[in-house]
């Protein structure tokens, strides 16, 4: 029996440079798993859609997908816009839907693979406030999560660690900056909790712009590639509810 097809479902975005590093990502993932087919599709501004991928694999004779929010935090995208595309999807499919990639410390590891690229060494996590810096938003649960990733990885010998969001909540880049510059942190750097390029990534840049650092955001770390695999293992487990059946 082949395995389920692999559907990474990404939020899209007017810049390019977020699909381009959408696909690399999966391009990572598929080199790690060549056994599983993996597509992806995309909810807004970029081609293909998800819809237009589900139609597609239906039409092939495709029967399992697995579908996986490409998204750190389970906020609206993965609690009502994602399922109710999927609930769309043609009858002879049967979806089950993974679980978001965040929290993980592989995440985390990637976060820091970040920072060290961009010029900090490890002998400098004692002396080193960091801001964690994401998209934001709305949904108390994803804020929560924030802090919590936030106090954990303060806790593995950074000086400080604090959450900072680009839209929707508080306190912004810059500001969690000057907090840590004002709690005597020897230097500051500013690590992007977001996937790929785009507009509130471009934010959180300039939120940075007195910080000493500022890594990239996570794209197509190999951190990142193994917990989307993990998260597809997960959902492919017969007992796990699927969308569909």
């Amino acid at each position: 029996m082949p395995a389920p097809v692999l559907l990474v479902i990404a939020h899209g975005s007017r810049d390019p440079r977020h699909a381009a590093t959408v696909h690399a990502l999966v391009r990572r993932v598929r080199a790690l798993r060549p056994g599983v087919r993996v597509e992806t599709g995309f909810l807004d501004f970029t081609i293909p859609s998800v819809p237009g991928v589900l139609e597609s694999l239906a039409a092939e004779g495709v029967r399992d997908v697995v579908a996986l929010p490409l998204l750190l935090t389970r906020a609206f995208h993965a609690k009502a816009d994602i399922p109710a595309v999927l609930s769309e999807a043609p009858a002879r499919l049967r979806i089950r839907q993974a679980e978001v990639l965040g929290p993980s410390p592989l995440l985390t590891a990637a976060l820091e693979r970040r920072l060290y690229e961009a010029g900090l060494a490890p002998v400098d996590k004692s002396s080193t406030g960091v801001v964690l810096a994401s998209a934001g938003s709305t949904d108390p649960e994803a804020i929560a999560v924030i802090a919590d990733i936030a106090e954990e990885w303060r806790r593995t010998g950074w000086r400080a660690v604090r959450p900072a969001f680009a839209s929707a909540s508080l306190p912004r880049t810059e500001d969690a900056v000057r907090e840590l510059r004002a709690l005597g942190c020897a230097r500051v750097a500013v690590a992007p909790y977001v996937l790929a390029p785009g507009f509130l990534p471009d934010r959180i840049a300039r939120g940075a712009a007195e910080a000493d650092i500022l890594s990239d955001v996570l794209g197509p770390a190999p951190e990142v590639a193994r917990v989307l695999l993990h998260r597809y293992d997960a959902a492919r487990i017969p007992a796990l509810a699927a969308i569909g059946a």
